[in-house]
């Protein structure tokens, strides 16, 4: 029998007295996922941080007898982290995160940084804590805490990879090197998720898919006067405005192709409506807004369901352009935009890519030069149903780790992982979550890792793997 108050004090101790300090040595390390660090190998930060987490495990693992860690590289490809950790009865449990980071991001705030670890009351800050570097130690500490109390569990198998942040397109081949090893999970725990409050837990619903590419108009050879060539030689970045209203309309953000929208299931539209009440108006007040700007709507459900379920444009970066202070009066040649389309987690994340190509490249104004260069789409997912002795567990989890019920919510972002899973094992039980909440901004400037989520996390986990090892034995 599980004791809760035990529970919570290993997890308290284990986490300040090690997690915490290592990950602030970890934040110190710029191991940007491949994507944003094409030079990786030569650098070294990857493998860095990856003894880091390394030296870590092995010595808690130490006290999980049969437990065994291996670094496995497959040629070419970001190192992957293997730890299996034997249980009782035949089930598997696979427990997923990422050590790779987002690059730096500007906007830090004076006496922050990327790679400053900066310890503030129950905040970590720097790069990567909670996206998703305290993963495996949660995980790690989660069986720790089981063990120590001779409470049973299944056999467990932690993943973490190094290539999440660019589309975990190492994954794949990895999932079918180790098929062997990972065998065939009954229950998936994946700690790279959002939470909408930092008092419950929150089980994420479904994921968004990705739609990534650039898009470039060209118009000249090379910069000419300003003065003797507007009038005569179109402005590239006027057609690229044109271009992206084929898509999006500028004044409300709705995107105008259909073959971006899904029915949204009635379910995931009630779980909205009731995320957006537990949440309010934190819905909104979470972002940093700027000055007097306000929401694209008051409706906090229809928000809710836009940042799930529905197609969103961002553009995400921008080439062609002198800073403004040297910005002299040149037309200039080409305009480029870095184009991100959240898609909903059921639409085929390949097709909306091709849609997306064809509308932007069809019948170009001008017979400007207009490219559209796909990245390749990334499909979302959408969660099974929860099985009853889950849904059962999860409520357990978040009352006794944090003294209120559990609530549920799509996330806007993508983790490629979990449709990978979700085809490779369709009768699997996911709980998918984490510590991404209010301000903590993973991606942007000032991301911190709120440290007493982590400690209720940890204990949630635990608490499920121990339910799901007793309901059937």
């Amino acid at each position: 029998m599980l004791d809760p108050a035990k529970l919570g004090r290993f997890v308290d101790q284990i986490w300040s007295d090690s997690i915490v300090p290592t990950l602030v040595d970890y934040i110190r390390i710029p191991n940007k996922s491949p994507a944003f660090d094409p030079d990786w190998t030569a650098h070294g930060h990857m493998e860095e941080a990856v003894a880091l987490f390394e030296r870590w495990a092995r010595a808690e693992i130490a006290a999980l007898p049969g437990a065994t860690l291996g670094i496995v590289r497959l040629p070419g490809r970001t190192p992957l982290m293997l730890i299996e950790v034997p249980g009782a009865g035949s089930d598997t449990v696979l427990l997923y995160g990422h050590l790779d980071k987002q690059p730096e991001m500007v906007g830090w705030a004076d006496g922050y940084g990327p790679w400053i670890p900066r310890l503030e009351g129950d905040k970590l800050y720097g790069r990567g804590g909670a996206d998703d570097g305290y993963a495996m130690f949660g995980a790690l500490a989660a069986l720790r805490g089981l063990r120590e109390q001779g409470v049973p569990y299944a056999r467990c198998v932690i993943v973490i990879e190094a290539c999440e942040e660019s589309g975990s397109y190492d994954l794949p081949y990895y999932v079918e090197h180790l098929s062997a090893r990972i065998g065939n999970p009954s229950l998936v725990v994946c700690l790279d998720s959002g939470c909408g409050n930092y008092d419950q837990l929150w089980l994420t619903t479904s994921l968004r898919g990705i739609a990534a590419g650039t898009l470039t108009v060209r118009v000249l050879e090379e910069g000419v006067h300003s003065g003797d060539a507007s009038g005569i030689v179109p402005s590239s970045f006027r057609i690229l405005r044109t271009l992206l209203s084929r898509i999006e309309d500028e004044n409300t953000g709705e995107i105008k192709l259909p073959d971006l929208y899904v029915q949204i299931p009635p379910q995931r539209i009630e779980q909205a409506k009731e995320a957006a009440r537990i949440l309010g108006t934190a819905v909104h007040d979470k972002f940093p807004f700027a000055g007097s700007i306000r929401p694209v709507s008051d409706d906090l459900g229809e928000l809710t369901l836009n940042r799930t379920w529905r197609p969103q444009l961002a553009v995400v970066g921008m080439d062609g352009y002198p800073a403004p202070e040297n910005a002299g009066n040149v037309l200039l040649p080409f305009s480029t935009a870095k184009l991100s389309m959240r898609i909903p987690p059921t639409l085929d994340g390949e097709g909306a890519v091709q849609a997306m190509k064809r509308a932007l490249e069809a019948d170009p104004p001008y017979n400007a030069d207009v490219e559209f260069e796909a990245e390749g789409g990334q499909t979302g997912w959408n969660a099974p149903p929860l099985a009853s002795w889950l849904e059962k567990a999860v409520a357990h989890a978040s009352e006794e780790a944090f003294g209120k019920p559990p609530a549920y919510m799509g996330e806007g972002g993508t983790i490629p992982f979990m449709g990978m899973l979700g085809e490779k094992f369709p009768e699997t039980q996911f709980v998918i979550t984490g510590v991404l909440g209010p301000h903590s901004n993973a991606h942007g400037p000032n991301e911190f890792l709120h440290i007493p989520t982590g400690k209720r996390v940890t204990m949630a986990v635990a608490r499920v793997i121990a339910e799901h090892f007793a309901r059937t034995n």
